[in-house]
């Protein structure tokens, strides 16, 4: 599988979102989220499987200073040099 595989610190996915019918006037949200390069894909209902997707994909490695630091890998610092 894709995993196994070296990660780049970009990555890119599609996003689809619909309302799906439910009856009787309901509607509720439903999407789909692919990873572009492998096609990986998920449905989800709520935000947090979004998410949890998202997270599984670009998980940071062990040694990146930038997530320990709470920053995103090319976010700029406070100082606005790119992290």
């Amino acid at each position: 599988m894709e995993k196994d595989r070296p990660l780049t610190r970009s990555q890119l996915f599609t996003v689809r979102l619909w309302l799906e019918d439910l009856g009787d006037g309901r509607q509720e949200l439903r999407g789909k989220v692919q990873h572009a390069l492998s096609g990986e894909a998920r449905y989800f209902r709520d935000w947090p499987a979004l998410l949890a997707f998202f997270s599984n994909r670009v998980a940071p490695s062990s040694d990146d200073d930038a997530f320990k630091a709470g920053r995103l890998p090319d976010a700029p610092d406070e100082s606005g040099a790119p992290g």
